[in-house]
């Protein structure tokens, strides 16, 4: 597998810092799962901010501060990067950091119908900005209906492909748009795309895109 399309330099800083939210930053951190120098690149910006706040003068801590960080903080374990395509036939595996949310594999009666051709699962709620994240499982030849986003839009290819106006993303490949972006996503032939996305409300355009607005809620 071929990846093409990465993180910008400025998502991944947000990303390493702890300023994406939970949605934006499950993308991002299951496109370094299996990216290489995508994880090179997020530890070069960890260990660039360890070196600044090791310049810094020590704070004073409360006496209980310790004891209150432990319970929020997880064993990381290191898993190697899965490289090869995915499968996306009837069962999907899910790669690691996704597994966490969705469990170790997904089936049919896991996709709920969205719109003709596309499943859905919601996998992070909506936040207080309304940007929450979802898998979308769309059919060979499919094409969502043209649309924006209220803010940033993050997407990670898990299997198959697209072509909208912007190029053509395949497996592995992360797609970074903004809130002024407009967009018809359709999946190539052949296979499934099965995507993670994370964004603002939807915002359909053209007079078919108006009439699903009130029933399309991505």
């Amino acid at each position: 597998m071929t990846i093409t399309h990465h993180p910008s330099d400025a998502t991944l800083v947000a990303y390493v810092s702890g300023g994406l939210g939970e949605a934006l930053a499950l993308v991002v951190a299951t496109h370094i799962a299996l990216c290489s120098d995508c994880r090179r690149k997020a530890g070069a910006v960890e260990a660039v901010g360890g070196a600044l706040l090791d310049d810094l003068p020590p704070a004073p801590m409360s006496e209980h501060a310790f004891a209150k960080l432990l319970p929020l903080l997880g064993a990381i374990e290191e898993k190697p990067a899965r490289i090869s395509r995915l499968a996306v036939g009837r069962d999907f595996q899910p790669p690691a950091p996704l597994r966490d949310y969705v469990g170790p594999s997904l089936s049919e009666k896991n996709w709920r119908f969205l719109a003709p051709g596309i499943g859905r699962i919601a996998v992070v709620p909506r936040s207080r900005r309304g940007v929450g994240a979802d898998l979308l499982r769309i059919k060979p030849g499919t094409g969502v209906a043209h649309h924006g986003h209220g803010g940033t839009e993050l997407t990670m290819i898990l299997g198959g492909g697209y072509t909208d106006e912007i190029g053509h993303f395949v497996t592995g490949d992360f797609v970074e748009l903004d809130g002024n972006i407009r967009h018809r996503p359709v999946a190539d032939p052949g296979e499934d795309c099965i995507c993670l996305v994370a964004a603002g409300k939807t915002r359909f355009t053209g007079f078919l895109g108006k009439l699903l607005q009130p029933f399309i809620r991505i």
